[in-house]
């Protein structure tokens, strides 16, 4: 595999040597300082450059970067269409480095640069940029709810909980999973504000909450990790419980520090929950 600095020097290199391409920015976990730097990180490049379709017109020009394993262009595709700006393309070279380079029009520096911060200028070739851009993941930091927030993660929790029961009781255990995991989603959004409370709210998690078992008790850790199996009816009704027990232990443990309410309704839901457990649960009805 070429080192990064090999990589980066074709990435310098092609664009010094393109007319075309008058600046070249570079975004994602290879700009931020709090990312621990590994083989897996793929190189996030933005061409800034006068003529898109001087590109466009085919994909040979790809090939300076090395042979390719796996394409996809966001812009090309019918059933993934793009999200953002401009014109990309994520590739997969055969030594596995990755690369997500992405084409954007002169006139889009200043949208570029006022977007995410974890972004920097690499090479300018015309002095657009006359201040040095230094990335910061700030955007990104824990932040502390406030009351109206906590509660609609308390909300919304509560309320997946009955599409997840719903759907063990009707024995579609697909539709089960996918609330199951929406439902997850707001645990580990609480989990993230106890993490802030304990620890202070300058800092990331990282993008899925990547990095939050390093500040989770292994037992809290335990106990997340269990509820991912998700094989059989049983264990998604033992997921469900065993994330009811952890939101609502995560939850009231902020609620008394930030002297928020914790909602009347878990006990409601909770009631409703174990009544069609007992009924549909353990074997006894589902997926009839």
């Amino acid at each position: 595999m070429r080192t990064p600095e090999e990589f980066m020097d074709l990435v310098l290199t092609f664009a010094r040597e393109n007319e075309h391409i008058r600046m070249v920015g570079m975004e994602g976990s290879r700009v931020n300082k709090n990312i621990p730097v590994d083989s897996f990180q793929d190189f996030d490049i933005t061409y800034f450059v006068d003529d898109i379709g001087a590109f466009t017109e085919n994909d040979g020009w790809l090939s300076f970067f090395g042979d390719i394993v796996m394409m996809q262009k966001p812009e090309d595709m019918e059933l993934f269409p793009a999200e953002e700006e401009g014109y990309s393309y994520l590739i997969l070279f055969d030594d596995y480095n990755k690369m997500d380079l992405t084409l954007l029009e002169t006139k889009q520096i200043h949208d570029y640069l006022q977007g995410d911060g974890l972004r920097t200028i690499l090479l300018d070739k015309d002095g657009r940029v006359p201040e040095k851009i230094v990335p910061s993941d700030r955007e990104y930091w824990l932040k502390k709810p406030g009351p109206r927030s906590f509660d609609d993660c308390c909300n919304e929790f509560w309320n997946l909980t009955i599409y997840v029961t719903k759907g063990l009781c009707r024995g579609e255990i697909l539709y089960a999973i996918d609330h199951l995991h929406l439902l997850r989603n707001e645990l580990l959004r609480m989990l993230s504000w106890k993490v802030g409370m304990e620890y202070g709210f300058g800092f990331s998690v990282g993008k899925n909450y990547k990095f939050i078992s390093r500040y989770l008790a292994e037992e809290t850790w335990d106990m997340l990790m269990s509820t991912y199996r998700e094989d059989s009816y049983e264990n998604i009704w033992k997921a469900l419980f065993t994330c009811h027990a952890l939101f609502r232990k995560t939850a009231l443990e902020c609620a008394a520090v930030w002297g928020y309410s914790y909602p009347e309704y878990d006990r409601n839901v909770s009631r409703y929950v174990d009544k069609l457990y007992g009924i549909y649960g353990n074997g006894k009805e589902e997926a009839k």
